[in-house]
């Protein structure tokens, strides 16, 4: 249940799970991004004064979508009565006739999107944006995640990031990008971006930024619901099979990822009898349809390890060679640090369980990064995949798998 803490918590940044929806409807009725961002802030002041008098309603994120849309109703007619009414400061009085043949009547917009956030992600993947805006714009609109995590993210500084994504929603405005499934010819032009947003709100609910939660499951779901979508809008796509390939195998194993008390679990440290057998069968026959016709992708390559990886009986008969040979093949059509650097763990388990550091190092100098927390990451993901010894850490410090 919704409690005020949680709007207030919200009002912080801190946006809850349904606010993707609230925002992708009021967005739908306002036309326009900071509008329905206005209006939802509006919505939840309301509710911080309404349920503390009256109680909270039984379904909470309706209430408050429901006050956003009104809110911005009113706010779209205050604007077409003040654009009606303008010309009568400078041109001759009309009659009303004239009036209504001169304008065309307001049309309410048609319900053409059958999942409001992927509507919202079809608008932000538009081919208008550039890539970096377009995945900002989606950890804002989708996600609800703040500036500053945005910021961080993408490894930018916050007033950058800030103009960035009001240069964004100004272009999509001057544009007038619709909110609306694009046109069957339209689709393949957004594939590549769609396929990175949709992976990028998966990742960002199987492990929260931020937050005392490891998972955000709503997220998950959602980015689930929107794979789906897309399969059946173009069936015929390859990497799509492979994208939600990817996910359904990586979302099996969501019930042991973490112990009684919250902790992060290994890999080799999870009960391999809780995890989804039915997911995983059909991420197996996603994968048979998109090695056929060619040259797999990046994702479907993805998928192909993830399974590898949980289609092992133990963790001790994971196929370590074969696993090494996806990755050459990955590098070679998704050149990646991140991907260099799994390569380099999965050829250390094939040879056996050497020193950690001077393998990071190793991997620090080829991929040529100069980000420390990166090379921190590498070094501590390397030292549990080896179970090599590490430093004692904080206790609020997040494990890794």
């Amino acid at each position: 249940m919704t409690s005020t803490a949680d709007i207030e918590k919200g009002g912080r940044g801190r946006a809850p799970a349904w606010l993707g929806p609230g925002l992708a409807a009021t967005a739908r009725v306002a036309r326009d991004l900071d509008l329905a961002e206005e209006c939802v802030q509006e919505a939840y002041a309301a509710a911080l004064a309404s349920w503390a008098r009256d109680g909270i309603p039984n379904n909470p994120a309706a209430w408050l979508t429901t006050a956003a849309k009104r809110r911005a109703t009113d706010a779209v007619r205050r604007e077409q009565t003040f654009r009606s009414k303008l010309s009568l400061l400078i041109e001759p009085v009309r009659t009303e006739e004239e009036v209504a043949l001169a304008e065309p009547a307001a049309v309410e917009p048609e319900d053409v999107v059958p999942d409001e956030r992927l509507g919202l992600v079809f608008m932000c993947c538009h081919p208008a944006l550039a890539q970096e805006a377009q995945l900002a714009l989606t950890l804002r609109l989708v996600c609800g995640a703040t500036t500053a995590d945005i910021a961080r993210a993408l490894l930018v500084s916050e007033p950058t990031m800030a103009a960035r994504m009001t240069r964004a929603k100004k272009k999509i405005s001057a544009a007038r990008i619709p909110f609306r499934l694009p046109e069957a010819d339209e689709l393949p032009d957004r594939l590549r971006a769609l396929l990175g947003v949709i992976h990028l709100l998966f990742t960002a609910g199987h492990t929260a930024p931020s937050g005392a939660s490891l998972m955000r499951t709503g997220l998950v779901d959602q980015s689930l619901r929107m794979a789906r979508m897309l399969r059946e809008l173009m069936p015929d796509e390859r990497e799509l099979r492979g994208l939600l390939a990817l996910l359904l195998v990586t979302d099996a194993r969501c019930l042991t990822r973490v112990d009684v008390d919250g902790r992060l679990l290994r890999l080799e440290d999870q009960d391999r009898s809780l995890w989804d057998r039915s997911a995983m069968a059909e991420a197996h026959d996603l994968i048979v349809d998109g090695l056929r016709g060619g040259r797999p992708g990046r994702y479907v390559l993805q998928a192909v390890i993830a399974s590898l990886y949980a289609e092992a009986a133990s963790f001790d008969q994971t196929d370590w060679p074969q696993i090494v040979t996806l990755y050459d093949e990955l590098l070679s059509v998704w050149p990646s640090p991140v991907v260099a650097l799994n390569r380099t763990v999965a050829v250390s388990m094939v040879s056996g369980r050497h020193q950690c550091s001077r393998r990071s190092r190793s991997w620090r100098r080829t991929a040529g990064s100069r980000d420390t927390n990166t090379y921190r990451r590498s070094r501590r993901t390397c030292c549990i995949a080896w179970a090599a010894p590490r430093r004692p850490r904080s206790p609020t410090a997040r494990r890794w798998s």
